[in-house]
């Protein structure tokens, strides 16, 4: 069984601007997401798919300094931009993976595509954890039938909607984690200056040039509880609403 990871970046987010190139220990919010990538076992290739736009022109060079591949499609619709990346590729699993998620858990990713191999899972989610830290393990036939049958805008705009909405045609699994969150409602994913601000306290606090384990920010939070109400106020968009990743 063969895996990427795909993650999916563009720099006109509209509530953070240019977000991914914002730095948290100095370094690109996106290139701590591309090494969080990286560190999954079981991932052999990773790769940035972002839009054609000249805009995201520095995501290239982002790519090519970490060693990754890049590709370049819709700007709109992420689901053909997702399947294309991860077409060109021969591989089982694709883990889906977005550029405003720098605390991306490696470890559960891993456990989720072993889990997903295991039981022939064609869509395969982590929970038990905090918002920003889970991904989607999507069987790349599965990715490949969305992309086909998919026709509404939501399903374009999005990598797996049309999956999720039709169960009676995907093996749809959940790997639940057994790490202890005592925080169901932590938020830990970047699309306001708030959001921000607590990675930047995370980072400066934990980061020691490897990928921060999400146990060491449960404790953090655990011994400052007070960094919550940082980002409490901020409303997750529901996913029907136009990604700006």
């Amino acid at each position: 069984m063969k895996a990427i990871a795909v993650i999916q970046v563009r720099l006109n987010s509209t509530r953070l601007p240019s977000k991914a190139l914002l730095t948290l220990c100095g370094i690109p919010m996106i290139t701590h997401v591309i090494e969080r990538a990286k560190a999954i076992e079981g991932v052999n290739t990773v790769i940035l798919a972002t839009g054609k736009s000249e805009e995201n022109n520095p995501l290239a060079d982002i790519a090519e300094s970490c060693n990754i591949r890049l590709f370049r499609g819709s700007e709109s619709d992420v689901l053909e931009r997702y399947y294309m990346a991860a077409s060109e590729t021969d591989c089982d699993y694709v883990i889906r993976i977005t550029g405003d998620n720098p605390l991306t858990d490696h470890e559960s990713a891993a456990l989720a595509l072993e889990y997903a191999y295991k039981n022939g899972a064609d869509h395969c989610t982590t929970s038990g954890i905090p918002l920003g830290t889970g991904v989607e393990v999507i069987k790349k036939a599965a990715l490949e039938t969305a992309y086909n049958e998919g026709k509404e805008p939501h399903h374009r705009e999005h990598v797996t909607p049309y999956i999720k909405e039709h169960p009676e045609l995907f093996r749809i699994q959940k790997y639940i984690s057994t790490m202890t969150n005592p925080f169901p409602d932590l938020r830990l994913t970047v699309d306001t200056s708030e959001d921000f601000e607590l990675m930047n306290f995370i980072y400066d606090k934990l980061y020691k040039g490897k990928p921060v384990r999400l146990e060491e920010v449960i404790n953090l939070i655990r011994q400052k509880p007070e960094l919550r109400l940082i980002n409490c106020g901020v409303e997750q968009r529901p996913m029907t609403h136009h990604s700006n990743e």
